[in-house]
């Protein structure tokens, strides 16, 4: 196709490297533009050759000098049509943007929400974000649940997303969330190490399951102020699981507040959605050694919920 762009990226080997996998050879050779995953998919599709030969394994290694040649394809079209929905941008740069995401947002396209979500707002403020790490959830690399507010981030190129998506698996990003739960944790600091499922009695929730089941999940808790009934928290998680916080808090025998779906199914506090936001996430920007940390102020109304409860509102 006449829109293919052709690199050439010569292989020599060297003392220090002898010999390398062709897919992280292509990769690092286009600068981390990007994805290794991509770079996979291409080589899958016969767009490398090696010497003019077509190689299609992506562990084929390079282990004389040769000469690699890379069709990269034309972006692929977005399939989520970008919406101009206004946004909270708490940060941005060529290669992230970061948002204080809304309770009742969804994060990215699913069935039911085919529109209105971050993902089509985001598209329409940084429409280069179209395709990056994946055509229906361009530029993410976590998720928060749809009535979580908060932070959250998103990579605006390939090279960007898999910088962050490296931290994120990694671990070396902090999360710190503030969530006001039913009752009071047994102490006043602590870590819940459970494992998590998907609950098959009941597909929209999670549980936590036996040691050996599930996947590994572990969130660190310290309360932070407490009220009659009542106990604000601030959670760490250190892994990413779905619903993790929430499922953990539950186990903990003292749920989110307003979360119908682990807790009570009434509240007596002026909440519509579970007491839940994603207050800092601390991470390394690409490009940058030092990390920085981006901070969402906790929303109207759940500050309301927490005057009412220090007495100072309605």
């Amino acid at each position: 196709m006449s829109d293919e762009r052709v690199h050439t990226l010569p292989f020599t080997p060297t003392d220090q490297t002898p010999r390398q996998r062709l897919d992280r050879f292509v990769t690092q050779g286009l600068g981390g533009t990007y994805s290794r995953a991509r770079v996979q998919a291409w080589i899958r599709e016969g767009r490398v050759t090696v010497d003019g030969r077509v190689v299609t394994k992506p562990g084929f290694w390079l282990e004389r000098p040769a000469r690699v040649e890379v069709r990269v394809p034309p972006p692929k079209p977005a399939t989520v049509t970008p919406e101009a929905i206004p946004l909270r941008v708490l940060f941005e740069n060529a290669d992230v943007l970061v948002v204080d995401k809304p309770a009742g947002m969804v994060v990215h396209p699913s069935p039911g929400h085919e529109h209105g979500t971050l993902v089509h707002a985001a598209l329409a403020h940084a429409p280069d974000m179209a395709g990056v790490g994946g055509v229906l959830r361009p530029g993410l690399v976590h998720r928060l649940d749809k009535d979580t507010s908060g932070v959250i981030i998103l990579a605006k190129n390939d090279r960007a997303h898999q910088f962050l998506q490296d931290q994120f698996r990694q671990r070396q990003v902090r999360k710190e969330y503030l969530g006001l739960v039913v009752g009071a944790p047994p102490v006043p600091r602590g870590r819940i190490d459970a494992p998590i499922e998907r609950d098959p009695a009941h597909r929209q929730r999670m549980k936590v399951t036996t040691p050996g089941r599930g996947r590994a999940a572990v969130t660190d808790f310290e309360v932070l102020e407490r009220f009659p009934g009542y106990t604000l928290v601030r959670f760490r998680p250190l892994t990413g699981r779905t619903h993790q916080i929430r499922v953990h808090a539950a186990f903990l025998g003292t749920p989110i507040a307003g979360d119908a779906l682990y807790g009570r199914r009434r509240c007596p506090l002026p909440l519509t959605r579970h007491f839940l936001h994603a207050h800092r996430l601390t991470l390394t920007l690409p490009g940058e050694t030092a990390p920085r940390t981006f901070e969402a102020p906790l929303p109207p109304d759940l500050q309301a919920v927490l005057q009412r409860l220090r007495g100072t509102g309605a």
